[in-house]
């Protein structure tokens, strides 16, 4: 037998090509991380920062301008548009779908749940349910129970493999959890 291979007894599941899937998929993902295009740093979000600059540094410009007079509308520009980058930012960054699923796509074979002659692309809908309901829903204060209701609903609109919600609901509340611990609102 060649070095490197194996009998893979689940045809489902191929070894070789999913170990060099993954490692594409590492180097896709590290490619492309959103790098600051000065500091080089990952986790630029140039539309999350201009939106935020944007939103921000018009609200105090018009706040600036009517307490300070032109004066008092540069500064508030310019503290506004600072502030209100860094706030777009730090909204951009709560949620990096990329990821998130490539964590999953690692790790989703050793989940408990995970049934046999199944694939990763079974519960890949399963989990951005999770991750993207966690950032859609975390903040209305209501339990992940509460709005589990709203996750099933989302999850069958955008269902796009054969696994029901009775098996994806798992995989669902993995991830949400998942984001939970990394994610804060």
């Amino acid at each position: 037998m060649p070095l490197g291979s194996h009998t893979n007894l689940n045809p489902k599941k191929p070894k070789l090509v999913e170990s060099n899937m993954n490692e594409a998929l590492k180097n896709i993902d590290q490619n492309d991380a959103n790098r600051d295009p000065l500091s080089g740093e990952p986790g630029a979000h140039p539309m999350g920062t201009g939106v935020g600059a944007a939103s921000a540094g018009a609200v105090a410009t018009v706040v600036g301008g009517v307490v300070g007079g032109p004066v008092g509308a540069v500064v508030g520009a310019v503290i506004g548009s600072v502030v209100g980058g860094l706030a777009g930012k730090d909204t951009a960054e709560q949620l990096n779908p990329s990821f998130e699923d490539n964590h999953w796509r690692e790790n989703y074979i050793s989940r408990p749940y995970i049934e046999e002659n199944t694939i990763y692309e079974d519960y890949q809908p399963a989990y951005r349910t999770g991750y993207e309901g966690y950032d859609r829903y975390a903040h209305s204060g209501r339990t992940y129970s509460e709005i589990e209701t709203d996750l099933r609903r989302d999850y069958e609109a955008n269902q796009t493999s054969d696994l029901p919600w009775e098996k994806a609901r798992h995989a669902v509340k993995d991830a949400w959890d998942r984001a939970a611990s990394a994610f804060k609102h």
